[in-house]
């Protein structure tokens, strides 16, 4: 086997490889010889079947399988040789003109890890921002809580439905004359101004009374979940069974328990367990700005290209399915155009501080354990089909890359756990809305450009809950190290805040059951 250099600029290397065809044509044989006293032939005992009748046989596979194995072990012994640390898969191709009996030339091109002097972690000094958690804010949390859990009477038969108020209808729906599924339904309670329904369904029964007929036209959403209605005008016939109206909520133990719980004193623990760990799930995005603006402004090292460029991709996908989402979408995609080069700069930064956390974990002996890992193994094959979670699990298992992208995100919040840790940190109490102006202040601008006039979303076919802000996800986590970009959606648009997690790829999600074409947003 013959190694050449072709290529050494900056993080770039590339090598031609020969493999002489008689290297190639030996371990063939040698695995003719292998498999021989296996392969069954008509007219011969097991076992005595002539190498060269095996070698017609299964020759072409054997080549394919040995050629194979000599390329990777070629590729292996480049990397050894020359003491390579791949950023990502090298680039290996076989020359076009090769067909067996030929020496194989093989073309191997790959950029490598910088070499990075890890800083000292002691002395390293940040200013941690808290929260206390008030009997006010626990008892607004209550009230919300009844707020959302109303009880309804029946109205005098004489009332007409005003907002707020319940209805208990029947509908049919049609469009063109003609029902579709998911447009029938009896019973069904609908709160007005609520939302619930598509637009224009709750306003036409303002003003209906128990009894009531009415038939009503509404015009499904564009975005809607069923392809035959998207845009399609229906008319619904809704008779009103009853109209309610909201009673007092006494908040008291008696409520808690309607909520399964023990009591109203153990509500409000619960309430405000929660409330801390949102406010501490704030901290920690704070003083992990902190942290990597100060790695940030220490360090500024050549990156692999082709490690900026997928994590770039990943930035640009979920920014083109903000827009995708927005009434507005041609503005948005020219001012992302327009600020193209400030997202690159942001790809660049997340490789950098990725590379730079890693080297600083590998350094102070910071790992994932066996126990861990497999732990994250079994979440990620969670989002399969129960048939296909095995197969997963061998992959991961198999795929060192796919391994290493899996563990990426929780390598990387454990070395930021051993940076605070290390850190010399001083506490300062301010209220919720100081400690947010603190994270957006610790956005510097080469992390976010400049923030965008939020874009007026599209109605949705079907309103869906509120959620509440994933605050301990909403800390920034720069690029996995030899991880190329995921391509899993994002809850939040990808370079508008810097809080994006690392390029480790998952696991695809299973596909959502379709939705009924019910007139429900």
């Amino acid at each position: 086997m013959q190694i050449k250099e072709t290529t050494n600029e900056g993080l770039k290397r590339a090598y031609t490889v020969t493999i002489p065809a008689k290297e190639i044509d030996e371990r063939v044989n040698s695995e003719v010889k292998k498999i021989a006293p296996q392969v069954k032939m008509p007219g011969f005992r097991p076992g005595k079947v002539p190498a060269n009748l095996v070698r017609k046989m299964h020759g072409e596979q054997l080549h394919a399988q040995t050629l194979n194995d000599m390329i990777r072990e070629s590729v292996d012994k480049v990397m050894a040789d020359n003491k390579l640390r791949p950023a990502m898969q090298p680039s290996v191709e076989l020359d076009e003109g090769y067909e067996e009996g030929k020496d194989a030339s093989l073309s191997v091109q790959l950029e490598i890890l910088p070499e990075i002097d890890a800083p000292e972690v002691d002395g390293l000094a940040l200013e941690r921002l808290t929260v206390p958690v008030t009997d006010e804010q626990v008892d607004e949390a209550v009230e919300r809580i009844a707020s959302n859990n109303k009880s309804y009477k029946d109205a005098a038969k004489t009332k007409k439905a005003a907002d707020g108020d319940q209805l208990i209808i029947d509908f049919v729906g049609r469009v063109d004359g003609t029902e579709f599924e998911g447009g029938k339904a009896e019973n069904t309670p609908l709160t007005i101004g609520s939302g619930q329904f598509i637009p224009g369904f709750e306003e036409q029964l303002t003003g209906v009374k128990t009894g009531d007929k009415k038939t009503i036209t509404v015009t499904f959403p564009e975005d809607y979940p069923a392809e035959n209605l998207k845009g399609k005008e229906a008319e619904f016939d809704v008779t009103v069974q009853q109209v309610k109206v909201p009673t007092d909520t006494k908040i008291d133990d008696e409520f808690a328990k309607n909520l399964g719980l023990e009591g109203l004193d153990k509500l409000k623990e619960l309430l405000r367990g929660q409330l801390e760990q949102e406010t501490s799930g704030l901290t920690r995005t704070q003083m992990k700005r902190q942290l990597l603006d100060t790695l940030a402004a220490g360090h500024d090292f050549a990156v692999p290209q082709g490690m900026v460029d997928a994590e770039f991709e990943q930035i640009w996908a979920q920014l083109q399915q903000e827009a995708a989402r927005s009434d507005d979408a041609e503005t948005m995609l020219k001012e992302m155009e327009d600020e193209k080069d400030d997202y690159r700069k942001i790809a660049e930064r997340r490789v950098r501080l990725g590379l730079l956390l890693s080297e600083i974990g590998q350094k102070n002996g910071v790992e994932v354990n066996a126990n861990e890992m497999n732990m994250l193994i079994q979440q990620a094959a969670q989002q399969y089909r129960a048939e296909d979670r095995e197969r997963f699990i061998q992959y991961v298992q198999q795929e060192p890359m796919a391994a290493a992208q899996l563990r990426a995100p929780l390598y990387e919040d454990k070395v930021v756990d051993f940076l605070f840790d290390k850190a010399e940190i001083t506490d300062r109490e301010v209220t919720r809305e100081e400690l947010e102006a603190a994270i957006e202040a610790e956005e510097t601008t080469e992390e976010k450009p400049k923030k965008k006039a939020a874009a007026k979303k599209k109605p949705a076919a079907k309103k869906a809950p509120a959620k509440k802000a994933d605050d301990k996800d909403g800390d920034e986590k720069p690029a996995a190290k030899k991880a190329p970009a995921k391509k899993t959606a994002a809850k939040k648009p990808a370079a508008e805040k810097a809080d994006d997690k690392p390029a480790a790829k998952k696991p695809a999600a299973k596909k959502a059951p379709a939705k009924k074409a019910a007139p429900k947003k």
